[in-house]
């Protein structure tokens, strides 16, 4: 029911917004079908960590005798669904560029096909790695209890669990999906991991909150970061017309055995942090370190003003 207030011009106003459809075609997405969804990316998310980590996410109350039945009906769900949002990731170009996806489904459909296969059969792989992960974060975090806290209450491990899938998909060359999963966690959990980003095993995320990390990052084994660190790029390289040029090493290397400590800042895809390396926190690099060194900051001068007393006189001691 249109409220009486509305009534008289809600003409005029459907017009208006119908006008303002026109004058940009990037800001919606009428009479063309093929979009994945982010609703459908979140439940395609929880049904990883339900495969993932069986008992722990979904159904409760698993036992050694139900298991079996239980993960391939998971495994069914989960097929359909990558291969139903994979299909509309890889036919949106086509109809975004005004061709006629009619023809073109099948062949988007068995190459969804193909690919949530390769990704389910690739789930023992990555929880291989994954276990190396809640290892990393039980070493490295004297706080933590056991492996059953860092699944349910880590998001360091929550963030690097789905990239390491939605890594796998970006491999594949599937558009738009894993991007939508890591944007699913940054959400959840404050941590920004592009697809792209390369992560080796025992990778440990202490905190989380404020972690950013580029699309051309590499990160090597047994390496552990803390909150608001940021692996980015320094500039964008462009073209002769100023435009960005995109397949660039934009963003750092980092090696094994490095431990980057919080709010350190390091930029450039040049930049190489050495085996071994420590990066103190709040540090700004711009050039590489070399291997087992340790790079911090100064300490600052801390002035503390003690409370004015009646005549206006206060002290301020440097500390």
């Amino acid at each position: 029911m249109v409220p009486k207030q509305l009534g008289a011009r809600l003409p005029e106003l459907v017009d208006a917004v119908m006008r303002s459809y026109g004058e940009d075609a990037s800001t919606h997405y009428i009479d063309r079908a093929y979009l994945p969804r982010p609703d459908i990316t979140a439940g395609l998310s929880r049904q990883l960590l339900e495969v993932t980590y069986p008992g722990y996410f979904g159904r409760a109350g698993l036992t050694s005798h139900n298991v079996t039945y239980h993960v391939g009906e998971v495994l069914a769900r989960l097929w359909e669904t990558l291969r139903r949002e994979i299909t509309h990731c890889l036919c949106h170009d086509s109809e975004r560029c005004g061709q006629a996806v009619g023809d073109e489904q099948e062949p988007c459909a068995h190459q969804a096909e193909q690919i949530a296969t390769d990704l389910i059969a690739r789930i023992p792989e990555i929880r291989g790695l994954l276990a190396t992960d809640i290892q990393a974060h039980y070493d490295g975090d004297p706080a933590a209890v056991c492996a059953s806290e860092i699944i349910l209450a880590y998001p360091g491990l929550l963030a690097i669990t789905l990239h390491r899938y939605a890594h796998a998909l970006h491999r594949a060359d599937v558009p738009f999906l894993p991007r939508m999963m890591a944007e699913h966690v940054h959400a959840t959990t404050g941590i920004d991991i592009h697809p792209g980003a390369r992560i080796g095993s025992h990778f440990c995320i202490d905190h989380g909150t404020g972690v950013v990390i580029g699309e051309t990052a590499e990160i090597g084994n047994n390496v552990k970061i803390y909150q608001g660190v940021t692996l980015g790029a320094l500039s964008f390289p462009k073209d002769e017309r100023g435009r960005i040029i995109r397949e660039h090493k934009r963003h750092p290397t980092v090696g094994n055995d490095v431990t980057i400590y919080a709010n350190a800042i390091i930029l450039g895809g040049q930049t190489v942090i050495g085996d071994g390396a420590v990066v103190g926190g709040s540090v700004f690099l711009t050039r590489s370190v070399a291997p087992g060194h340790q790079v911090s900051i100064g300490d600052p001068t801390l002035r503390v003003r003690a409370p004015r007393s009646d005549d206006g006189d206060g002290g301020d001691d440097g500390i």
